[in-house]
């Protein structure tokens, strides 16, 4: 390859083979072989015509036309009369001409150009990155980026943008350390505050789930657009901050940036994660004021954020209301009925559906067939199976998976098991959904046996894979496969995984190996609340209670603070044991930690106390935490006066609820009935 700018420059034969290979060459090898044919040719005088002229210009007009129509044989045309008319050296033409094969989808073609090109300048280099963005081919688009900077040019923020793009879509931990790169070369030139180039740096961050990088780079932004704060509410929905996604909402309300249809979509996905349905409902009738409802995509988002909020009849009113109904649309309605498991009316719906001559696609069915399996109608399912046949998405991955999935729910093993031996391609999902499937049926030989294939064909294992054949041990306590799997974990790189080690420490402890479970436990370089808590809480389920409170007491000594959950899992054994002395040390530290005003907790301690004999304890603790007025707090303090034949005390705090308004639960009147009974045996 020539130089560039005196500066030598040589793409490796591995990026070169590299995309020889994964790129069909279709019509640019004729131009290589025979270059004047296809300008000589009969078909090739309409081009000459339409070309009317020699000069750049009207060859980069019939480009333009070639790339607008899509047409790939006009443009190998026009590329042969370049050729000809000797422009093989014009950078503006061959520009051009990349970028017609690239929105052609001819992104080899275009390689080929700019491989053979004399010159290039900033240019021709963007267009190559973006084209191979687009394509798909992430890495080779950061590799093309990597030719740039050592050719001596410097990228613009056309150049930034489109590979900070292929950072976000590639998804890997080397594709977020190369896009903090870029972001510092951004920062370094000075065009970090451009909408293109802050809107890709806030995207980047946002898709590869840095929230907290991405709400830095949205906050110094000054003249952001809506796509950038479109970003930014997207962003923390996909993470699942809820709430953080409102707030930006609420912001982008109150400072009086306009609002498109994007922003609706990730407002209402905010509102789903969150479970917030006031919010939503403001945000309809924003929609409406805004005029948004005649959008299918925005009333799509707004009948899955009734759905997924429980309001049936309103996502069905949405949906009877869109104009222009899609099959995204459809799908949402047909994920409608799971809550209410209307057999009938899903029928009817997909009657609706087929006869609006719509065309269902691998999200139809696999939501179809999910929909079956929840309502354990296995008929209807097989009904949609025909279907599904004849459109040929059988065999789409999360289809395949779905179908795996409704007959396991449907108790049909054999036919689950018939239809994953037919797969010729079994990818991990439809391995994962039969071990799950046995597993759920209580086949949990079966499940091990599935696992066993999966392990002795190759197949790589999941933190799911591990997850349910553990869960299969652990319910039926086979102690040598607890500890085969767990050197397959060790092996595969799983061992230092949280949920995975918990479930391990789970089945350790339930088959009664605590020497092993404290070895492993022992073995975590860092641990986090969720590991400690399962550890806790496995140990308190199977009656060691003793060593889940050196647990708690090691816990703190690590510098580490219990949740909810373990303080609550230790109370409730404390109760269970009538350990005095133990609830009296564990009820300090609930009040060190500052969870006394915490609902579960409370309770616990409230209960502990009272079974083990000190119901003026657990009255005070009532006392100190009256403030939070929490009818799971009442209902434990009026058991507790049952359990100690306090009656009146008992109707008292049930009096006190009512004067406070408080709505009574079923335990509240269990509790009540409880005292009155006892009053009834003492009569």
């Amino acid at each position: 390859m020539r130089s560039l700018g005196g500066v030598g420059l040589t793409l490796t034969s591995r990026l070169r083979g590299f995309i020889l290979s994964t790129t069909k060459p279709r019509a640019f090898h004729a131009i290589s072989k025979n270059q004047l044919q296809l300008y000589t040719s009969k078909s090739c005088s309409s081009c000459s015509n339409l070309l009317v002229g020699r000069d750049p210009t009207s060859i980069v007009a019939a480009l333009s036309l070639s790339e607008t129509s899509k047409s790939c044989f006009l443009g190998t045309q026009i590329h042969s009369h370049i050729i000809k008319l000797g422009f093989t050296d014009d950078i503006f033409l061959l520009n051009n001409l990349i970028k017609m094969y690239s929105k052609c989808g001819l992104v080899g073609d275009g390689f080929r150009v700019f491989d053979k090109m004399p010159d290039r300048n900033l240019v021709t280099w963007t267009l190559m990155i973006s084209a191979a963005v687009q394509d798909g081919q992430f890495e080779w688009g950061l590799e093309i980026y990597l030719g740039l900077i050592r050719s001596g040019l410097r990228p613009n923020e056309f150049t930034v943008g489109s590979v900070l793009k292929g950072c976000a879509e590639c998804a890997s931990t080397k594709a977020y350390e190369f896009g903090m790169s870029v972001h510092c070369f951004a920062l370094k030139v000075g065009i970090e505050q451009s909408c293109y180039v802050g809107g890709s740096i806030l995207n980047m961050y946002a898709k590869l789930e840095d929230i907290e990088s991405a709400k830095g780079v949205f906050e110094s932004m000054s003249n952001l657009d809506t796509a950038g704060w479109n970003t930014m509410i997207g962003g923390y929905a996909q993470c699942g901050y809820g709430l953080e996604a409102l707030k930006v909402v609420s912001l982008m309300v109150w400072r009086g940036i306009s609002m498109d249809q994007f922003t609706f979509v990730n407002a209402l996905k905010g509102c789903s994660v969150m479970g917030n349905l006031d919010f939503g409902k403001q945000l309809h009738g924003l929609i409406i004021q805004s005029e948004m409802e005649f959008s299918t995509s925005v009333v799509n988002a707004l009948s899955d954020m009734y759905s997924r909020n429980g309001k049936k009849d309103a996502a069905l009113k949405v949906f009877n209301r869109i104009q222009a109904k899609d099959v995204i649309s459809w799908n949402t309605a047909f994920g409608v009925f799971s809550e209410d498991k209307n057999t009938r009316e899903i029928g009817k719906l997909v009657q609706e559906f087929m006869l609006a001559n719509m065309k269902p696609n691998h999200v139809t069915f696999s939501v179809l067939f999910r929909q079956c399996g929840e309502l354990l109608d296995l008929n209807l399912g097989l009904q949609f199976y025909s279907l599904a046949l004849q459109f040929g998405f059988w065999n789409e991955a999360n289809v395949r998976s779905s179908i795996i999935n409704m007959f396991s729910r449907c108790g049909a093993m054999d036919m689950a098991r018939l239809f994953f031996d037919s797969l010729l391609d079994k990818n991990l999902t439809s391995w994962n959904e039969l071990i799950s499937g046995y597993n759920s049926n209580h086949c949990y030989t079966e499940a091990r046996k599935i696992f066993c294939d999966l392990w002795d064909l190759g197949v790589e294992a999941s933190e799911v894979t591990f997850s349910s054949v553990l869960d299969t041990c652990y319910k039926d306590e086979h102690q040598e496969m607890i500890r085969q799997i767990h050197g397959a974990v060790v092996k595969s790189g799983f061992s230092f995984h949280g949920y995975v080690c918990s479930f391990l420490i789970k089945c350790y402890v339930k088959v009664g190996l605590l020497d092993d479970s404290f070895e492993f436990f022992n073995g975590f370089e860092t641990l986090d609340v969720e590991s400690w808590g399962t550890m806790i809480s496995a140990l308190v389920q199977q009656g060691h209670l003793f060593e889940a409170i050196k647990f708690l007491k090691s816990l703190r000594e690590a510098g580490g603070k219990p949740d909810e959950f373990i303080l609550g899992s230790i109370l409730n054994s404390c109760a269970d044991n009538a350990g005095y002395h133990l609830t009296k040390s564990v009820h300090s530290v609930v009040i060190k930690m500052g969870f006394h005003s915490q609902v579960f907790v409370v309770s616990a301690v409230i209960d502990a106390y009272a079974k083990c004999g000190d119901i003026g304890s657990a009255q005070m603790t009532f006392s100190q935490s009256f403030r939070s007025g929490d009818v799971v707090i009442y209902n434990a303090m009026i058991m507790a006066c049952a359990h100690h034949g306090l009656d009146k005390e008992a109707m008292g705090f049930f009096e006190k609820m009512k004067l406070a308004r408080i709505k009574p639960s079923q335990a509240t009147y269990v509790s009540v009935i409880a005292a009155c009974a006892h009053v009834v045996r003492l009569i």
